[in-house]
């Protein structure tokens, strides 16, 4: 096939998967058809279990190629020999250049044997040599790949995005010898502290509900058919259904999904600890990079601490962190040079897809395996520009403390003696929204959206900093140190940090607050999510927690706003204010609570923060 009418085809596949409606996908179909054949196999793990995968090899391409294998819980069809793709996300260069796409289902999913376990933990002992787990099932699969595909040139790359993403960072563990390049992205990293379902112990609700009955077993689905949620009005029927065990009663009753493992394990205890992916990401002998969104709603958090994991426990392995100004996976989408109503003047997600992704696994994958990429590249918010680090976080950043100051401001000095404190009262029944306007479902907007509708609360603080002459740079992790003094023996503390614009900025964003970063922590974790401990009433006490990294420019003109609230509906669950498990609360256990927030010489509540 000549050059030109090749490219002409590729071009036609991106082209079609941009559009919408069946007449595009068959077009795509047709002109990946002209690329590609596909072949199935049912594949033998160590332990007699057959999963199962689709390969697209290159037509009309002599020579060897790599392979790119993705393993997915959510389906790695269409099935059948004559049923293909419409095309790969990605560079248009990986098909131009004739790689081979490999599909896997996991254990237990799609069209695999077996039985599928959510977030499966590594076994840290295997106790016989048939013993399984995501590991060895990669491991297995890239064992039979590189023998049954007779056009591959002996090199795997291993990617994913969310679930796939775990896969992908999982399977670099006890890497096989042929896998030379993993990219996790957005990866399922901890489902209680940081991604998806719980942030630091606090449940996650709209999200948790989504997902809830997800990987339960075919005799659990007839039991009891999926229930219908939907709603255009999620702020009052979580409300109308008041406690978590109501949902449960009503709606997921008979399920052995998600949700059940969630109301069964309400501490971070061994099933929670034992998913925790950055501790457990050692042996790993290939190439990685992570990947993540500064906006991401579901998997932030993993990007960030699986990068840190394999920094800590792999000395010596090309490893490197991208972060962009994207939500959940929009990297993989055609141009990302805006998102809700910020513009970031420039087509981020196809530079990463040319320039970052293509050429780091062609490197390992097709290459002399010299690393190019530098340690961390990372987009910076507010200025809009891509930066280039050494280290994550940068070395130059200088650790400073933005405390909360009487009157409602911010500032680098410790506070003075007057007006120790500010005040609240947290009312679990009528909990703080999680975003402005008419609440129609969760949406990954909120990341970013204008948080006026807040300011304007009595149950909100708000502290913010003079007019900036120039800019403020904030550079990697985020950190929290609140103390507070409450009537009752539990509450949630959510911390946002706020880009306020200028009163004269163009259009939409003419005192635009911008959310730049934002977490919840339940305090009763505060000193152990394994262990948690009531307040004391009326007692002064310290409630710390990590916000997720940013890199983001204030510009002159603009202000850095804190603001402290107790609830963050329906997003995260309601909090009852006492001391007690959650997932059984009775109505009548919610109350009301009295909250102070001091800045005082003596119990200064500040903002850690990285300044460049």
């Amino acid at each position: 096939m000549k050059s030109t009418g090749f490219k002409l085809l590729v071009s036609t596949i991106a082209s079609a998967m941009a559009m919408s409606g069946s007449p595009a996908k068959a077009e795509a179909q047709a002109a990946f058809r002209d690329l590609y054949d596909k072949s199935e196999f049912m594949i033998p793990m160590r332990d007699g279990t057959r999963l199962y995968a689709s390969v697209y090899h290159p037509k009309n391409r002599p020579g060897k190629h790599p392979i790119l294998l993705e393993r997915t819980p959510y389906g790695a069809g269409p099935y059948g020999p004559t049923n293909l793709r419409t095309g790969v996300r990605g560079s248009r260069r990986f098909v131009e250049s004739g790689y081979i796409f490999a599909y896997e289902d996991v254990r237990g999913r799609g069209k695999s044997e077996g039985v599928f376990v959510n977030d499966r933990p590594l076994l840290i002992n295997r106790l016989k040599p048939n013993d399984v787990d995501e590991s060895t099932d990669t491991y297995d699969t890239i064992a039979f790949l590189t023998k049954a595909v007779s056009d591959n040139n002996g090199r795997v790359g291993l990617w994913g995005i969310s679930y796939p993403g775990f896969y992908a960072a999982i399977g670099a563990v006890n890497s096989h010898p042929a896998l030379k390049a993993a990219s996790p992205q957005a990866p399922v990293s901890d489902w209680f502290i940081g991604d998806d379902f719980h942030h630091n112990g606090a449940l996650f609700l709209m999200d948790a509900v989504g997902f809830a009955r997800f990987g339960e077993s075919p005799a659990a689905r007839k039991r009891s058919p999926v229930p219908e949620l939907s709603t255009n009005d999620p702020y009052r029927f979580y409300l109308q259904h008041s406690t978590l065990a109501e949902l449960t009663e009503t709606y997921f009753k008979n399920t052995d999904g998600l949700w059940k493992f969630i109301m069964d394990h309400g501490t971070y205890d061994e099933y929670w600890q034992s998913r925790n992916l950055p501790s457990h990401m050692n042996h790993v002998h290939c190439a990685v990079m992570t990947v993540g969104g500064w906006f991401d709603a579901e998997d932030c958090w993993g990007a960030l601490h699986t990068y840190r994991g394999i920094e800590a426990q792999n000395r010596g392995i090309p490893n490197t962190l991208v972060m962009g100004p994207w939500y959940h996976g929009m990297w993989a989408g055609e141009r990302g040079d805006r998102f809700g109503n910020i513009d970031w003047g420039q087509q981020t997600s196809r530079r990463f897809q040319e320039e970052i992704e293509f050429p780091f696994f062609d490197t390992y994958l097709r290459g002399d395996g010299t690393p190019g990429q530098p340690e961390a590249q990372v987009f910076e918010t507010g200025s809009n520009r891509w930066l280039k680090f050494a280290h994550w976080p940068p070395i130059e950043r200088k650790e400073r403390s933005l405390y909360l100051q009487p009157g409602r401001l911010a500032g680098w000095q410790r506070p003075g003696p007057q007006t120790p404190y500010d005040e609240y009262v947290s009312d679990p029944s009528a909990p703080v929204p999680y975003q402005g306007g008419k609440i129609e479902d969760r949406t990954r907007e909120y990341m970013i959206d204008d948080q006026r509708f807040a300011a304007s609360r009595s149950d909100v603080l708000s502290y913010q900093t003079p007019v900036l002459g120039k800019p403020l740079r904030l550079a990697g992790p985020v950190a929290a140190d609140l103390f507070i003094q409450t009537s009752a023996t539990d509450a949630d503390f959510i911390v946002k940090v706020i880009d306020v614009y200028p009163n004269d900025a163009p259009g939409k964003l003419a005192g635009y607050q911008m959310l730049l970063r934002a977490d919840v922590m339940r305090s009763k974790f505060r000193n152990s999510y394994a262990n948690p401990a009531p307040l004391s009433p009326s007692k002064i006490e310290s409630v710390s927690f990590n916000l997720a990294d940013v890199c983001h420019a204030f510009l002159p003109g603009h202000r850095l706003m804190i603001q402290i609230q107790s609830s963050w509906f329906p997003l995260v669950d309601r909090n009852p204010q006492q001391f007690e498990d959650i997932y059984t609360a009775r109505p009548e256990d919610f109350q009301k609570a009295a909250i102070r927030v001091f800045h005082s010489p003596d119990h200064p509540s500040r903002l850690r923060v990285g300044v460049l």
